[in-house]
Order: structure tokens, then C-alpha cells, then sequence
């Protein structure tokens, strides 16, 4: 599969629960187990391009997402109300466990504050469009393209979820499977969206 530039979190213990190594070798391949959420720490803002993952605390770049139950969009059109990322592969258990969370904090009040998609890194259209026919998704879900997501977003394993505040800047990264809806999830986005954009979060 796709071999990523390593990538220096902070580890917080918020759920015992494993992540996908993004490097997995195919699909249907046993995973890595990882530390459980992790939370990435906050850089200064500055201007970044090609392959450059976008840090905590720095605006995403323009990108073209390719549709995958819906049409292609810029990532920009987003901008206007906070954004969750969920950054997920078909062979990913993890990713593929906290999806029904998703899908139920999209339906919730609390999940109408904030726009919610998917991004799948799987390398094949027809892997990920079953995967998501399979559990009957209806969050908005795209492919990314040679990597270019994987590379902006830093999703060295998955899942991997981001919070974006309303300005396009990315509040918060966490690496491994949560249960969205949960309470304590929500606070967290809530308390990421709340706090200065160069806060880092750790306990």
C-alpha cells in the first residue's frame, strides 16, 4: 500500500481502542494495533504546499475532492461552519467500527452543528463504494487522489479524524476509532473548537 512520512503526536489516553497502520500491505491484511486516540500537538501557522502535512493550528489548502456517494467538491466550499474529517480505508477495522458513531452523530442535534465527511485512502474506487454500500452510509464520503489528502491531513494510520474550525484551520487531530456520539467525544470537539487555534491538546 502507501508508504507516509512518520508522523510525532502526543499520546492521549482517552478510549482503549487499536488504529490502522495507513502502510497496511493489502486489503483484507491483518492491521497493527497502535496506541489507542492520540492527539496531535499544535504548530505555529505557516505557508505549505505539496506534500506538507497541514499541522494543528494551520489552514487546510485547496483541494479537489473526488466524490464517492456524491459529487466532487472543493474542499474550500466547506468553509462557513466547523468541519469534522473522518480519514478512513475499507481494510481498516477500526475505521469501519466507528463509522456507525458517524453516521448516528450526523443524525443527532449536536452533529447538525458542524458539516461531517469521509475521506477514503483505500487505492481502489470499487473497494471503497462497496464498503460504504455495505453499511449504508449517507455522510457525504470522497476518494483521495495520488495520496494528496493523506499527505495534507498527515494520516501516517487510521482512522484518523480532524476538527476544522469554520475558517478552514484544523483545531484538533485525533488518530484511532472513537465513538463519536459519546459524550465525552462531543466534548472534545466542542472543547477544540472553543480554545485558541494554537492550543494543544493534551491532558
Amino acid at each position: 500500500m502507501r508508504t507516509l512520512t512518520a508522523l510525532s503526536v502526543v499520546t492521549l489516553a482517552l478510549l482503549s481502542s487499536a488504529a490502522c497502520a495507513a502502510s497496511a500491505a493489502a486489503p483484507g491484511a491483518a492491521t497493527t494495533p497502535a496506541v489507542g486516540p492520540a492527539v496531535a500537538p499544535a504548530a505555529a501557522p505557516t505557508a505549505a504546499t505539496g506534500d506538507i502535512e497541514v499541522k494543528v493550528g494551520q489552514l487546510l489548502r485547496a483541494a479537489l475532492l473526488r466524490g464517492l456517494n456524491g459529487p466532487d467538491r472543493q474542499l474550500a466550499e466547506f468553509r462557513g461552519r466547523p468541519l469534522l474529517i473522518n480519514v478512513w480505508a475499507s481494510w481498516c477495522g477500526p475505521c469501519r467500527a466507528e463509522m456507525a458513531s458517524l453516521e448516528r452523530l450526523a443524525w443527532r442535534e449536536a452533529g447538525r452543528q458542524f458539516a461531517i465527511i469521509g475521506i477514503s485512502t483505500d487505492d481502489y474506487r470499487d473497494q471503497a463504494l462497496a464498503w460504504l454500500k455495505n453499511s449504508n452510509a449517507t455522510i457525504s464520503h470522497y476518494l483521495d487522489q495520488q495520496l494528496q489528502m493523506e499527505h495534507m491531513l498527515g494520516a501516517t494510520r487510521l482512522p484518523l479524524t480532524l476538527i476544522v474550525d469554520a475558517s478552514g484551520r484544523v483545531r484538533l487531530k485525533v488518530y484511532g476509532a472513537r465513538e463519536w456520539d459519546a459524550p465525552e467525544s462531543l466534548a472534545l470537539v466542542r472543547s477544540a473548537l472553543a480554545e485558541p487555534p494554537l492550543h494543544k491538546q493534551e491532558k
